[in-house]
């Protein structure tokens, strides 16, 4: 394990990087701002490491980061339709940051921030962070721990887990971009996903389920046999056109921690990610509303479709969906949910 200052929050806070490195030489570079991902360098075909995933040179650019590059967003992940809720009779009004809509949890949340490291070692970095009662809107005190474990079978787990003092929302993801050819190396269009998953999520225009799951079967959303992503990404049908391509919420047959639920193979350099969750769902984001007035690492510009991310999660608007299984910690319960990148 290799530990570096990479910079200084706006409050004089160190941000302290980790590096994480298995017998194979993969590493994974984490941050103690946001719990947040800042390089995965994974073998290809012929052993040579690249990293993989897309993120900043610049650490202030992560004060900002709009597309949320590497970040574990929390305390909820996705959208919530009209930035409001109600839990036990209570409702409650979150910030309207993506329209009229509430999206990775509000204005300040908890992947901008500084979390504390519990623990550290070769193979893994665990994180702990408190959340007040109403922070981002949501109820309860909450104490929540992240950790990423790299494994010598070139995986990358991430657990989450929280306790909460009452009932609350608790619906954490990861939000790295993808691009097995290397983050510098242009368009995943590349790139065959293949999910099992027979139905999505249906969404209206601006992003929101509101309770119907549909067929994939005979659409563009159908990720059942592999397919490179730029087979559909361009095709007319609404959930497309309204997304700008793909930025949806597959409804996963059998989530599972020992077999792969998603994959994403690059076959110009031979990687190939599995990715592995006891989740429900897994959104899938092509990169839509990247553009290259995001620099990246070595001054690269992060355009359109540079990047993929697979966020497990419980379904977007779940809480306001009572027939999708929902995203709630119960008081003084522990929640924990857990998953995989596995590499080949």
């Amino acid at each position: 394990m290799e530990k570096e200052k990479v910079g200084v929050t706006k409050n004089g806070e160190d941000m302290i990087a980790y590096t994480l490195i298995n017998k194979n030489g993969m590493q994974a570079k984490i941050m103690n701002f946001g719990c947040n991902l800042l390089e995965l360098w994974v073998p290809d075909k012929e052993g040579i490491l690249t990293d993989v995933v897309l993120g900043y040179d610049n650490i202030e650019d992560y004060f900002e980061n709009s597309p949320g590059f590497g970040c574990c967003i929390c305390p909820n992940g996705n959208r919530i339709g009209d930035s409001k809720f109600t839990l036990n009779g209570v409702e409650y009004k979150l910030d309207a940051n993506d329209g009229k809509n509430n999206l990775h949890s509000g204005f300040h949340p908890m992947h901008k921030r500084i979390w504390n490291v519990e623990s550290v070692d070769d193979s893994h970095i665990t994180f702990t962070c408190h959340k007040a009662d109403g922070e981002c809107g949501f109820p309860g005190e909450m104490d929540i721990t992240i950790t990423y474990t790299l494994g010598d079978d070139n995986s990358l787990k991430l657990e989450y887990s929280g306790v909460s003092d009452v009932d609350t929302i608790f619906n954490p993801t990861n939000h790295s971009y993808f691009n097995l050819n290397g983050h510098d190396s242009g368009s995943v269009m590349d790139h065959i996903v293949w999910i099992d998953a027979d139905r999505y999520t249906h969404t209206d225009s601006e992003s929101i389920p509101h309770g119907e799951c549909r067929e994939v079967k005979g659409t563009p959303m159908d990720f059942t046999t592999p397919k490179a992503l730029k087979q559909d990404t361009e095709a007319d049908y609404d959930q497309l056109n309204w997304a700008g391509g793909f930025d949806h919420n597959y409804c996963l047959n059998n989530p599972s921690l020992t077999k792969p639920s998603c994959t994403l193979e690059d076959p110009a350099s031979g990687r190939k990610m599995e990715v592995y969750t006891d989740l429900p769902g897994v959104q899938l984001y092509a990169g839509n509303y990247l553009d290259d007035s995001h620099i990246g690492k070595g001054d690269c510009p992060y355009g359109k479709r540079f990047g993929v991310c697979f966020e497990s999660q419980y379904f977007p608007n779940a809480v306001n969906v009572p027939e999708f299984e929902q995203p709630i910690a119960k008081a003084g319960q522990k929640a924990h949910s857990t998953t995989i990148y596995k590499f080949i």
